[in-house]
């Protein structure tokens, strides 16, 4: 009897590897389509098609396309987390930490489609109201910390505002996505990300912030830049 019972605990525990394999295999196809194309123009029967599955699979494990959608916001945004939270432990001061950052948002956004955050707010509210609950609730939080950490190093200028410096640069990231603001046919994706950030950070910085963010931005564009 027990041996019975064991057997019917090992193939469900089989089954839902199985099941879990295939929701993965699903996200992970899904996602380099939009990353590729764009969310809006990815229909269901384009990922059955790249993925060499039925509509009929996708739709038992995913009720729509736009479930689908936010189970892969949800998961870039835990990896994005960690990540941060990874940066914040290791960084000396404020200036590494957003130096670091720069680094990583600069990676990020060579794989990422312009298109994908703007196409997300215009069709995607569940999914919209994921971003924006982590932008208030994670971002905008580690934004106000560190530009008080900065200060208090002497880093960054005294006198700034940390919630009101942090609100206006989030709104330049959801900006820079926005085709109709920076059309495609006439800025570069990573030149405006770019501009806009060194543009924050050096009217941010002290004298000394400056020196530092130059230092540390060399040194770890040279250590990105290592093959692993």
């Amino acid at each position: 009897m027990e041996t019975f019972d064991l057997l019917k605990v090992s193939i469900v525990l089989r089954l839902v590897m199985e099941d879990q394999d295939i929701k993965d295999k699903i996200i992970r196809g899904s996602d380099e389509l939009f990353m590729k194309y764009g969310v809006r123009s990815v229909s269901m029967d384009d990922i059955a098609r790249h993925l060499s599955v039925s509509k009929k699979t996708l739709y038992q494990y995913f009720v729509d396309k736009d479930e689908l959608v936010t189970m892969i916001l949800s998961y870039y945004l835990e990896e994005d987390k960690k990540q941060y939270e990874a940066i914040m432990s290791i960084s000396k001061n404020a200036v590494e930490e957003l130096s670091r950052i720069s680094i990583t948002l600069k990676q990020k956004m060579q794989e990422l489609n312009p298109s994908f955050i703007y196409d997300i707010q215009k069709f995607h509210p569940k999914a919209w109201n994921l971003w924006n609950e982590f932008k208030v609730n994670f971002i905008l939080h580690s934004m106000v910390r560190n530009l008080k950490q900065g200060i208090e190093e002497g880093l960054f200028r005294p006198e700034l505002n940390p919630e009101i410096i942090s609100v206006a640069r989030l709104v330049m990231i959801e900006t820079s996505f926005n085709d109709q603001v920076f059309p495609k046919e006439r800025f570069n994706f990573m030149d405006v990300n770019w501009q806009i950030f060194d543009f924050f950070f050096h009217g941010m910085c002290t004298e000394k912030g400056k020196k530092l963010y130059t230092k540390y931005r060399t040194e770890i564009a040279n250590l990105e830049s290592i093959p692993k």
